[in-house]
Order: C-alpha cells, then sequence, then structure tokens
C-alpha cells in the first residue's frame, strides 16, 4: 500500500509559540493517521501573511500559495479549527475563502484537482457548536470538490462559560479518542481507494 499524504491546516487564532488546542488535536489526527500509511505535516496559517482573497494567489506576499502547494502534494486534508461565538475561526473562513480557488483548477480530464483528496475536521472549543462548525466546514470542502468519508470529523468542547482547554483537559476523554481514530481510519481507507481508481474525467 502506497504511503500517503496528508495536509493539517492550524486554524487557531494565536501565532506559534503560543500553545493551541487546536493544533495538539491535529497533531493527534495525523498521529492516528500514520497508523495507515500517511504521513504529514501542520502548518499553523496564523503563522503566515495569508491573504483575504478568492483566487490562488493574491499577490503582494500572500503566502497562501506556498501552503497550497503542500495541498496539492497532499491526499488527505484536516482542517483544524477552535470554536469562537458557536463558529469556526475567522482564519478558518478564511481558508475555506481561498479555497474557492480549486473551483477553477483542474487536471488534464476535466476534473477538480481536489476529486482525489479527502477532506475532515478537527474542532474544539469551551462552548457548544462543534456539530455546527464541523458541517459548516465539511459542507464548503465537498462544495470545493473534496470527498467526505464516514465519520470525517473529531472535535472536543469543554463546559459551557468554562475555563479549561482540550490541552490542559488531563487524561484524554474516550470519545474524543475514538472519534479521532475513526476519522483517520476511514479517511485513509478512502484516500487510499481515490488513489487507486480516481474518479471519471468530467
Amino acid at each position: 500500500m502506497p504511503t500517503l499524504r496528508a495536509l493539517v491546516l492550524c486554524c487557531t487564532l494565536k501565532p506559534s509559540p503560543a500553545p493551541s488546542s487546536a493544533e495538539l488535536l491535529g497533531r493527534e489526527v495525523l498521529a492516528a493517521l500514520a497508523d495507515h500509511d500517511v504521513e504529514g505535516e501542520v502548518v499553523r496559517v496564523a503563522d503566515h501573511n495569508v491573504k483575504f482573497g478568492v483566487s490562488t494567489d493574491e499577490g503582494d506576499g500572500d503566502e497562501w500559495p506556498a501552503i497550497r502547494a503542500k495541498l496539492v502534494e497532499a491526499q488527505i486534508l484536516v482542517v483544524a479549527t477552535p470554536i469562537w461565538l458557536g463558529q469556526p475561526s475567522s482564519i478558518c473562513k478564511m481558508v475555506l475563502e481561498r479555497l474557492d480557488a480549486e473551483l477553477s483548477e483542474t487536471d488534464e480530464q476535466g476534473r477538480l484537482r481536489t476529486y482525489g483528496k479527502v477532506g475532515t475536521v478537527a474542532v474544539v472549543g469551551n462552548e457548544d457548536g462543534a456539530h455546527h462548525v464541523t458541517a459548516e466546514v465539511l459542507q464548503a470542502l465537498n462544495d470545493v470538490g473534496f470527498s467526505i468519508s464516514a465519520s470525517a470529523s473529531t472535535y472536543w468542547v469543554g463546559e459551557a462559560m468554562g475555563g479549561v482547554d482540550y490541552r490542559d483537559a488531563g487524561p484524554r476523554p474516550e470519545t474524543t479518542g475514538t472519534a479521532t481514530k475513526n476519522l483517520a481510519t476511514n479517511a485513509a481507507h478512502l484516500a487510499h481507494l481515490l488513489a487507486g481508481q480516481p474518479y471519471p474525467a468530467s
């Protein structure tokens, strides 16, 4: 079975080296994917000068093209985002807007370049909203051509109005761990299938 690549786009609002629960959960997804012949990396978007826009390159120092190059090489995308006011982070929404450009990027057979890629999401927060955030992100990824595997999300939500982050929550919740394992198993399975049998020409 060939080794595939995954890219985790961490959409925390905090640049490095600030600790990030979204990055932690994203790295846990990456570790689980490693059990299925998938290697990859985490990119914290806040560390880069990514401009607002809906093209592959907004010019004037835009660092999205370098991130997009990693995406092009990957077969699995993990969008890791915190919840703010019940919504994906503003950086997550900016990433989704930049991915809108993929609707104009096709291969020699007329297929979107994202057709062979699997989209997943990892969500953390101290308030309710994980299902809403998951729905928004997965729908957006599917709209721009990503395939969504079964159980394509994992999340952790702390006590309402609480102050404990996932990274400080002590032993990892069994429910989150199981969801992360299922995400990795199914995403890798679908990515391997698509690698061996791509979608038909458009």
